[in-house]
């Protein structure tokens, strides 16, 4: 992304903002025609505010009803631009569907999905009788008992330096479903709630929740934990179990060499 000119001579800059949106009522994040999505929403406000047409980077495209806590995106701005008024202006008129954490002015060459180097994604279960209304937004009620220690074994042979393809929607257009995964985890947050954690160099579409789906399937009993490296191994989706709903997904963070996300 270069400097460029536009009718004014305005130089442009690259603008970078930190994002966090409830994915109920979108169609994903990407562009669609005649859908509600992150990506329009959020470009239409931000073209009110500098006055032109932009193109939005994305750091990774969410799904419909996925969440984001920390997603990045990029586009190229004046670099008169105010960031703090943007994100106020934005905030006002998006929020709090979706909120603008931070905006800041970059170098020419930063981009949100290229300048990136790890993904982190949080998935969400309330394992207990009763539903809970207050995070049923974002959360996969599971009524049936898991076993934490099933999970806990399941969920380290994802660690390391895979090929995905049993665990992905199939691409069809040749490209690689090998992915790098820095860490796979649970945790118990006590009243029921457990969290997955998974962050990696990238990820293919429907990764997590096909993981979260098929742990599940370990944690009720229906699979073993050392049935996983097999799974991974077969580079078949019909080895493994159902996704998870999306609505219980979080792209939590995005990491870059400066550190902050």
């Amino acid at each position: 992304m270069g400097r460029s000119e536009v009718a004014d001579s305005t130089p442009l800059g690259v603008c970078r903002m930190g994002l966090a949106y409830d994915g109920t009522g979108f169609r994903g994040f990407a562009l669609q025609p005649d859908q509600r999505t992150v990506e329009g929403v959020l470009a239409a406000a931000i073209e009110k505010v500098v006055g032109r047409r932009v193109a939005l980077a994305v750091a990774g495209r969410t799904d419909t009803g996925v969440h984001a806590s920390g997603q990045v995106v990029s586009f190229e701005a004046p670099i008169t631009l105010d960031p703090a008024r943007l994100t106020v202006s934005l905030n006002s008129m998006l929020g709090p569907e979706v909120v603008v954490r931070d905006a800041r002015l970059m170098p020419n060459d930063f981009h949100a999905r290229y300048s990136a180097r790890w993904r982190k994604y949080r998935y969400t279960i309330l394992n207990c009788a009763v539903p809970d209304p207050f995070i049923a937004r974002t959360s996969w009620h599971i009524s049936a008992p898991l076993d934490l220690d099933a999970l806990h074994l399941a969920s380290d042979p994802f660690v390391g330096e895979h090929d995905f393809a049993s665990f992905s929607r199939k691409l069809g257009d040749g490209k690689s479903t090998v992915r790098r995964v820095f860490e796979s985890r649970w945790a118990d947050l006590g009243d029921g709630v457990l969290r997955y954690e998974i962050r990696a160099n990238a990820f293919c579409q429907q990764m997590v929740r096909s993981i979260v789906g098929t742990l599940v399937e370990v944690g009720t009993g229906k699979q073993r934990p050392g049935d996983i490296l097999g799974m991974l191994c077969a580079r078949d989706r019909s080895v493994v179990g159902s996704p998870a709903p999306p609505h219980g997904l979080c792209l939590w963070e995005v990491g870059y060499d400066d550190v902050e996300s």
